[in-house]
């Protein structure tokens, strides 16, 4: 079984990414689950042809755990993807972590851990307690970074970058970084930009994904490309980038920039 993890700052398209990958790859013929472990919970709508589908947090702030079961978490998305949302605290109320771990922990005791694939769409803005869960506990064997050439985003992923080769140096973990998804945001010189960050941590660039209006005509069809627009050329980007994800067999360590050096390469591009 292969566990991924996709972590990126909020709002770069990590989960509009997970999706298509997803899939992507279910279309190979693969069993894949998704699970979100964003407070938005919308990593898996696309999947779910817009359907917001029970968070796990929900149901264990509603019910004692005894009472859950698989059908109430997992849900059935295209192509059979088993869909799954942590969710998160009332605003204002608790940490946000806390839904990735009592996910884990009751997907745990209900044997649904399970596939080919699972893939983890996590947020990146903060590593900490449990948004590095998956990484911390070993779920996620391989990490691939979502961003794009803005400086918070490339920021983002570089502090991603310092959790993995801390976690590296736990002997339990075997998280290991996979590569760096460019999700562009129409910054000039981006891909070049990107694939000198991904080289200097000591990765490469996996993918390229240009901005295209399919992808917003998608998911306006509560759908994601590969179902809506199959043929088109956006689908086909991510048909390499699941090809490119599941057959990778170069994870590294990162090795994190300094934030004065990260600052001085995004000015190189300005």
């Amino acid at each position: 079984m292969k566990q991924i993890a996709l972590y990126g700052k909020g709002g770069i398209g990590k989960s509009t990414t997970s999706a298509n990958l997803s899939a992507a790859l279910s279309d190979t013929g693969l069993d894949i689950m998704q699970i979100g472990c964003d407070p938005k919970h919308d990593s898996t709508r696309m999947l779910m042809h817009g359907t917001w589908i029970p968070t796990v947090l929900d149901l264990v702030r509603t019910r004692q755990e005894s009472e859950i079961s698989v059908s109430d978490v997992v849900h059935t998305g295209y192509n059979g993807i088993r869909c799954v949302e942590a969710g998160g605290p009332e605003p204002g109320i608790g940490c946000a972590g806390r839904g990735i771990i009592a996910t884990f922990q009751l997907l745990e005791r209900l044997g649904a851990l399970y596939g080919d694939v699972i893939l983890y769409d996590v947020l990146g803005d903060v590593v900490c307690g449990g948004f590095a869960m998956p990484m911390r506990e070993g779920y996620a064997q391989e990490v691939y970074l979502v961003t794009s050439g803005d400086l918070m985003s490339l920021y983002a992923a570089n502090n991603i970058c310092k959790a993995i080769q801390r976690l590296s140096r736990r002997t339990r973990t075997t998280c290991l970084l996979g590569g760096v998804i460019c999700n562009s945001a129409n910054i000039t010189d981006e891909k070049d930009l990107v694939a000198t960050f991904a080289r200097r941590i000591g990765s490469r660039l996996i993918t390229f994904i240009p901005r295209d209006r399919i992808v917003r005509v998608a998911e306006v069809n509560r759908q994601t490309v590969i179902e809506y627009a199959p043929d088109s050329p956006q689908s086909d980007i991510y048909r390499s980038l699941a090809e490119a994800v599941y057959t990778n067999d170069m994870l590294t360590i990162p090795t994190p920039m300094e934030t004065d050096e990260l600052e001085d390469l995004a000015l190189e591009y300005v």
